[in-house]
């Protein structure tokens, strides 16, 4: 190996390090999650959401700046990047390399960034439009980290496409309404369709909670197919939603305008003990 190509292997490093860092600093329980599988897919799982993240940050967080421009800007530097098989920025460059590895398709990249520039200019949904969001916002990327965790098993792939697609969709969904307040007050956003969120009752709240349950049901079939290098991983992601969907049934229509809701840290660790001694115990 030439001197070059060390250097090129040490940004490689560099660049991953920089995806685990943001995904570190972003998402503690995620951060968990990914640190529960086999140590030899974590950095490319690392490397996907590292780059989910950035392209959300630039449409929920970049407000007092050119967000359309700055969006458009990095859409354009992913493409080039996946292109061209390489680029300056590290996010992108640890990224492109696992969508070159494991040969994660192309449109799934597409409807990914397409959900994420709705987010710029539509602020409320129709059944139609809620469901596309869903599957670019949530569904792909289940989909991108599905192709990591069978590690190239086409068969695989395609046997667990389904239960993968329903746990991106619960996951999403569950974030809407952990996030309820913030994207209605701060960033005039309504995700769920027909439904005022200033006026959200008991019942609306109760049918939008036994839709995600019969996503994680669906989803749970999947888990435990999944290699074992990655079922643990995701089976914790898994629990951890299971138990703030668990929280937020709790809180009553009229409250879940008010807070934020999250899982406590320790009940948090708890989850992990369990989850990792089901996972050892092969009852997962």
């Amino acid at each position: 190996m030439n001197k070059r190509n060390d250097r090129l292997s040490l940004f490689d490093r560099t660049s991953e390090a920089c995806s685990i860092t943001l995904t570190k600093n972003y998402s503690t329980s995620f951060s968990k999650s990914i640190g529960a599988l086999g140590k030899e897919i974590q950095p490319a799982i690392f490397s996907i959401y590292g780059f989910v993240r950035l392209v959300d940050e630039v449409v929920d967080s970049f407000q007092g700046y050119d967000q359309e421009n700055l969006f458009n800007r990095l859409k354009e530097q992913t493409y080039q990047a996946l292109d061209e098989g390489i680029s300056t920025n590290p996010i992108l460059q640890a990224f492109q390399t696992v969508v070159h590895q494991y040969q994660i398709e192309r449109e799934h990249i597409d409807q990914f960034l397409n959900s994420m520039e709705r987010d710029l200019y539509e602020h409320e949904h129709s059944q139609k439009s809620y469901e596309t969001y869903i599957t670019g916002s949530a569904e792909v990327v289940g989909l991108m980290c599905l192709k990591v965790f069978v590690h190239g098993d086409e068969t695989m792939y395609n046997q667990l496409k389904a239960p993968a697609i329903r746990l991106g969709a619960a996951f999403q969904k569950i974030n809407f309404l952990r996030d309820i307040q913030e994207d209605y007050e701060k960033l005039g956003r309504s995700y769920f369709p027909n439904v005022d969120i200033s006026k959200l009752d008991q019942e609306g709240k109760r049918c939008i909670e036994a839709d995600i349950e019969d996503d994680l049901r669906a989803a749970y079939a999947g888990i435990v197919q999944l290699p074992k290098d990655a079922r643990f991983g995701v089976y914790l992601a898994y629990s951890l939603y299971v138990k703030l969907l668990h929280r937020i049934r709790l809180v009553p229509s009229s409250e879940i305008l008010k807070s934020r809701i999250r899982v406590p840290d320790g009940q948090k660790a708890w989850l992990w003990f369990t989850a990792y001694t089901r996972h050892q115990m092969n009852w997962v």
